[in-house]
């Protein structure tokens, strides 16, 4: 297949086939939302550990840091959900999230350590690739494109 006829065929996507990717983009945003809500509502939930947790590995601020994670989660999570400046919004949470595995979850020799660690080397990996490819047509962004 020639670069041309690469083109060609992108530009010919069936409404089916649109749909279809639109869809999958939404599941994908969907269930990428869902670790960052539960996160962020779990530290909600208990912020005197959250903070203590911090401050155990060294960050300095931890009640800033706490209040800086809880709205990165929390609010990064719904933009993501909806749609609204999707790629931007996938990227600042890839980079939390490989942040978060490097301070966080570096002692690779425990073994829950290291799951956690490697969860949101994925978690990264699957954001990128929203960034890469944008929320679908099933977004705020493509509403407010139109």
């Amino acid at each position: 297949m020639t670069m041309l006829n690469t083109i060609e065929a992108k530009e010919t996507t069936s409404p089916r086939t649109e749909v279809a990717q639109d869809t999958l983009a939404l599941s994908a945003r969907v269930l990428m939302s869902l670790i960052f809500i539960l996160s962020g509502l779990s530290k909600i939930s208990d912020p005197a550990g959250t903070i203590a947790y911090i401050e155990m590995v060294g960050l300095p601020l931890p009640t800033l840091a706490f209040a800086g994670a809880v709205a990165t989660e929390v609010l990064g999570a719904i933009a993501l959900l909806v749609g609204f400046k999707t790629r931007l919004v996938a990227i600042g949470l890839a980079g939390f999230s490989l942040v978060t595995a490097l301070v966080f979850h570096s002692q690779l020799s425990d073994l829950n350590q290291f799951i956690h660690f490697f969860k949101n080397v994925a978690m990264t990996g699957g954001l990128l690739q929203i960034a890469a490819f944008g929320a679908g047509g099933f977004s705020l962004d493509t509403r407010f494109r139109r």
